[in-house]
């Protein structure tokens, strides 16, 4: 128990550069709190004491704001930043180094007793604040969930999902190839606080500005089209029907490039 106890006032202090010293982790932390007490409850639940189990995660909720079920599965190192309003469900499963920041849901959509209903946290995710991961999948290994995503499918290890439905936007690291050719693994992954990973932008955000720029390229070639028109001595006006064919598409394109002035239409 101390072990665990010294592992996760170590953790806190890693992670948070406010944690200043342990008894200010110890005694000032109640993601710190609300884990301790998760792990009296899931003993009684694990001993059948069902209500007894439940009593202590309603005490650690009043005491904390944050609310994990006694048959929740919590893995060793894991970080509750801040908390309030952190909602943990019944099958959740959350893995070792895992970061849950404040306003935190891991819920359930089905409605079926004994199912898996909640999500699972392969090792090492980080899930930002606000965000809702809801249904009976898995979070891959080192994932990082956005801040105020609604997470309903899963999401591959190593992958960045950010959105409201969640988008993956940083695919899952591709894992090295066997034989001579195979690399070591790469080190662990820096720590990103809420999940905000550099130099990932999200694809749709990606889209619209193409699209804009675009738009913007289609603009000011037309402009330049208008332009060349009238250097050569006509307007739009004058090019409908047959006159159009007149147009010399050499001259047009060399007026376009500044190189003609003043260059009358041949009729």
């Amino acid at each position: 128990m101390f072990t665990r106890l010294r592992e996760d006032i170590a953790t806190i202090r890693e992670r948070d550069p406010a944690a200043r010293s342990a008894w200010e982790v110890l005694t000032c932390y109640p993601g710190l709190h609300a884990l301790v007490l998760h792990r009296v409850a899931h003993a009684f639940w694990r001993a059948k004491r069902r209500w007894l189990a439940r009593f202590v995660s309603q005490l650690a909720r009043f005491l904390t704001g944050i609310e994990i079920h006694p048959g929740a599965t919590v893995g060793r190192r894991v970080f509750i930043d801040h908390g309030m309003g952190v909602v943990v469900g019944e099958t959740a499963e959350i893995g070792d180094d895992c970061t849950i920041y404040q306003g935190v849901t891991l819920g359930g959509t089905s409605l079926t007793r004994g199912a898996k209903r909640h999500p699972t946290l392969e090792r090492g995710v980080i899930v930002g604040a606000g965000a809702k991961v809801l249904g009976g999948f898995t979070i891959g290994a080192e994932a990082k969930i956005g801040s105020n995503a609604v997470v309903v499918k899963p999401v591959p290890a190593g992958g960045t999902a950010v959105g409201n439905p969640a988008r993956v936007i940083v695919p899952a690291a591709v894992p090295a190839t066997a034989g001579r050719d195979a690399k070591p693994a790469p080190a662990r992954a820096a720590f990103c606080a809420y999940g905000i990973t550099p130099n990932a932008d999200d694809p749709v955000s990606l889209a619209i500005h193409g699209l804009i720029d675009h738009a913007a390229t289609q603009s000011q070639r037309i402009d330049e089209i208008v332009l060349a028109l009238e250097r050569l001595g006509t307007s739009l006006e004058a090019l409908h029907g047959a006159d159009a064919a007149l147009l010399d598409l050499r001259r047009l394109s060399a007026a376009i490039a500044g190189k003609v002035d003043n260059v009358a239409v041949e009729r």
